[in-house]
């Protein structure tokens, strides 16, 4: 209990103590004061102890407003929360006392406390407004007044209490007059007459002090504006005003601005401009002035090359009364400007020029001008395209076109001569004109022919009258000099046709105006092969000139002879066959012999054909058309073989009946049918009738009546012994030959130009220009043909043929002997129809040309 009596004793001394002083705390503080401030030691003044604010929560209470101090909750002191401004918070009364309540909680008590704010010199003296405007006329006496506005102070006292100054001048004064106690009031006396041509405006400045210290100012700006009176004329501020304008100057573009000035205001100063006296009288068409603002601009434009100076005079006047006036002169210079482009002109010409013209030749005449002066008006001149021709300067505005180079009308027959000017202005201006210039022909071009050597293909049989091709030969030269007339030249060519010599004349002919080649007969390609001439192209220039061509006439071979039989060679074919023959060239009718128990393969014939045409056309082909099936014997499909298919046998009949069918490979394909006879009897009398037909040369007997002749019968032993000792001495031969030539090449040559043609297994061919016959042999295993071409058809068999020609040594038809394989019955294709053709399996044929020509036959062989 003891603990709680002592604050309790202190609050009751506290209130006796308030109550005797009457309960109220004052403080003063200046206005401005710092946030933080102690004003005083509220706590303590109030009789509370350290630490007692706090607990016993010491705090003022708001009032409305805010009162800008706070209690400091730990040390209970009044210290300044904000700024303190005595003239927000009182104005102008005074002295500036803010009451203020104080609440202590357990137990709760009010205290009242009194703050006075004093003032202190923090505004400064204010005039209504910062600048003042005043007018005054221009004749007003010396001594005149003029009230002002006197300013203000927000302070109080001393801070108050103003005092006026004026800034230094020669025209005015201040006059201050007291109007009452407290305040005093401005006048402005005008000491000095005002000259509103001198200084239109007077600038003063009227300052206001107060009493503080140190003491605050305030200004206003004192504007004095002097009215006018018309005591002056217009003055221009140049006499004589120069422009300078290019005569491409737009309308409406400003010339220049004359300005008359009047030191009067108003309408005393208010000037108007007005152009007079124009120099020349034109110039009122094309310059006007702006009466208010005194601009000059274009109405029109200008030309230099019409007038190049403009004079002219403006006139001011003000609108006072009276009016007063003022004079100036304007001088406008135009410039040239490169408006004007060169001009050309033709003023005489002399075409067409002839091609053989000579070098300085004079074309043209050309004049050139230009409007412009100056740089503008110099005038240079080229001409284009550079050559041929070209410009000689003859005097000032007058050039020559002359020719610099030889023409060609071949290679321009026209030139578009463009001759262009240029004068020296920025940037500079063109003009052109163009020239044609034609140029005449002259006979300088020979007819020329697209080729030196024309290379043509005719089919034989061709109808005549046909054409064969069209030949073209160019003139470059225009009208009578380029016309060209064709014709075969006289000795120009010609070929050997049945051995006599036949000019082209007689084979061809050329329409003389469009080059047409025709045939005036049909071609015969047995006949000849190849025609050579030259076709001659003239002009009807004066004098004319021609031009040559060859012409090769291929003569192309068309299936047109039918393959021909041929009779058998010299001897026998050899062992095992009768020989190989027919009576005579086309006959169809052979006879042969064979041996009962004749192995398979082995040869009994050979059927010899030739074929007139070449190519694909002679190209021969075997075919064994009776019997069909399987018969005893087959034929090989290129070789013309005949041989035994199997071993023959008694059940085979005493004779065979075989049809044959040559046929070639033209289209359409021709053929001719040969008829064989092969009678089988013993070996004896298989080898005797083979010394029969080696002893009776060419040709075999009939078959009728063959198998009567009773003699060859009763002599048969006679044969065979004869026979046996041929063999042996036979074979004794060719044992010693085998020997000796097994390892050379099988080559066996003749005469004459041939072409070889060698098949190997895969089917390539090559092909050889020696001038024999050759034999070729693989190296492979396989089997072989051999074909032999030769450019000429083989004579007919008979006493004329062998006149004319004599027989090459033939080759052998049937060779069985090593090391040659065995003949290959499948034979490779032929060349193109245009090559040389094949004549298989013994077939003759001519070569194309322009193979050379040779006199030799050719000779068939089988496989080797």
């Amino acid at each position: 209990m003891g603990v709680w009596w002592a604050p309790a004793v202190r609050v009751l001394v506290l209130q006796a103590a308030w109550a005797l002083g009457g309960g109220q705390v004052r403080y003063s503080v200046p206005e401005e004061a710092k946030a933080g401030t102690v004003v005083g030691r509220l706590a303590q003044d109030l009789g509370l102890e350290a630490g007692e604010a706090e607990a016993r929560r010491l705090r003022l209470v708001a009032q409305g407003r805010r009162a800008s101090v706070e209690v400091s909750g730990a040390s209970g002191a009044l210290v300044v929360s904000s700024r303190l401004d005595r003239e927000e918070l009182c104005g102008k009364s005074a002295p500036c006392a803010l009451r203020l309540e104080v609440l202590v909680e357990r137990p709760l008590r009010v205290f009242h406390v009194e703050l006075e704010v004093t003032d202190i010199n923090d505004n400064a003296p204010l005039f209504p407004a910062a600048r003042k405007n005043l007018s005054l006329p221009e004749n007003s006496p010396a001594g005149s007044r003029f009230p002002l506005e006197g300013a203000s102070d927000a302070d109080i006292g001393a801070n108050a209490q103003l005092s006026y100054a004026l800034s230094p001048n020669e025209h005015f004064a201040l006059d201050v007059q007291k109007s009452n106690d407290r305040n005093v009031v401005p006048d402005l006396l005008l000491t000095k007459p005002l000259d509103r041509e001198s200084v239109a405006v007077h600038r003063l400045v009227l300052t206001a002090s107060d009493g503080g210290r140190p003491p605050l100012t305030g200004t206003v700006e004192l504007v004095i504006s002097v009215l006018d009176a018309n005591d002056n004329a217009p003055q221009f501020n140049q006499s004589v005003y120069k422009a300078q304008l290019p005569e491409s100057a737009a309308e409406g573009t400003l010339v220049a601005r004359v300005n008359a000035t009047d030191p009067d205001e108003g309408v005393n100063s208010e000037v108007t401009y007005t152009a007079t006296n124009f120099i020349p009288p034109s110039g009122r068409d094309v310059i006007t002035v702006n009466s208010i603002t005194g601009e000059i601009r274009l109405t029109g434009a200008l030309d230099f090359e019409d007038v190049s100076v403009f004079d002219f005079r403006i006139e001011s006047r003000d609108k006072g009364t009276p009016p007063l006036s003022g004079h100036c002169s304007v001088e406008l210079e135009v410039l040239d400007v490169n408006d004007n482009a060169p001009e050309v002109w033709v003023t005489s010409l002399s075409v067409p020029v002839p091609e053989d013209a000579a070098v300085g030749t004079v074309v043209a005449l050309l004049s050139v001008s230009d409007r412009d002066s100056g740089a503008n008006g110099r005038v240079r001149c080229a001409v284009w395209p550079a050559s041929p021709f070209g410009l000689v300067a003859t005097f000032a505005g007058s050039y020559s076109l002359v020719l610099r180079e030889a023409l060609d009308r071949e290679r321009v027959s026209e030139y578009e001569v463009e001759v262009r000017a240029e004068d020296g202005g920025a940037p500079p201006l063109r003009a052109s004109r163009g020239v044609r210039v034609p140029v005449s022909d002259v006979n300088d071009n020979a007819p020329a022919f697209a080729q030196a050597v024309y290379t043509v293909l005719a089919r034989e049989n061709n109808a005549a009258g046909a054409e064969l091709a069209r030949l073209w030969a160019r003139d470059p030269d225009e009208a009578g000099n380029g016309r060209v007339s064709y014709s075969v030249a006289e000795g120009g060519g010609g070929a050997v046709s049945g051995g006599a010599w036949r000019s082209a004349s007689s084979y061809v002919s050329v329409d003389a105006e469009s080059g047409r080649l025709w045939a005036l007969q049909p071609l015969d390609y047995e006949e000849l092969q190849v025609l050579q001439f030259e076709v001659r192209a003239v002009d009807a220039g004066e004098p004319p000139l021609c031009g040559n061509a060859t012409v090769q006439l291929f003569v192309v071979d068309e299936n047109d002879n039918a393959p021909a039989l041929l009779p058998p060679a010299g001897g026998g074919p050899g062992p095992g066959a009768a020989g190989e023959a027919a009576s005579g060239p086309g006959s169809g009718a052979l006879w042969a012999w064979a041996a009962w128990g004749a192995p398979a393969g082995q040869v009994v014939a050979k059927i010899r054909a030739v074929d007139a045409d070449s190519g694909y056309n002679a190209w021969l082909r075997y075919e064994l058309w009776e019997p069909r099936g399987k018969g005893p014997f087959r034929v090989g499909l290129y070789s013309g073989e005949v041989s035994t298919a199997r071993a023959l046998e008694e059940a085979d009949g005493p004779r065979q009946r075989l049809v044959i069918v040559v046929r070639d490979h033209g289209e359409p394909a021709r053929s001719v049918t040969a008829t064989l006879s092969v009678s089988l009897v013993e070996g004896a009398e298989a080898a005797l009738a083979a010394a029969g037909s080696s002893s009776s040369g060419p040709g075999l007997r009939a078959a009728a009546g063959a198998e009567g002749d009773a003699s060859a019968a009763t002599n048969v032993w006679l044969v065979v012994a004869i026979c046996a000792v041929s063999s042996l001495f036979l074979l004794a031969v060719v044992l010693y030959g085998a020997s000796r030539w097994a390892p050379r090449a099988a080559v066996l040559s003749g005469p004459g130009p041939a072409t070889l043609v060698c098949a190997s297994e895969v089917g390539s061919w090559s092909y050889s220009q020696r001038q024999s016959r050759s034999l070729c042999v693989t190296d492979g295993a396989g089997k072989s043909d051999l074909m032999v071409f030769s450019p000429n058809f083989p004579p007919p068999p008979g006493p004329a043929a062998k006149e004319t020609q004599p027989e090459p040594p033939a080759l052998l038809d049937t060779v069985s002997a090593p090391p040659f394989p065995a003949p290959s019955r499948d034979a490779p294709a032929p060349l193109s129809p245009f090559s040389p053709g094949p004549l298989a399996g013994g077939g003759g044929g001519r070569a194309q040309p322009p193979m050379p020509e040779g006199g030799g036959r050719w000779a068939g062989a089988g496989g080797s």
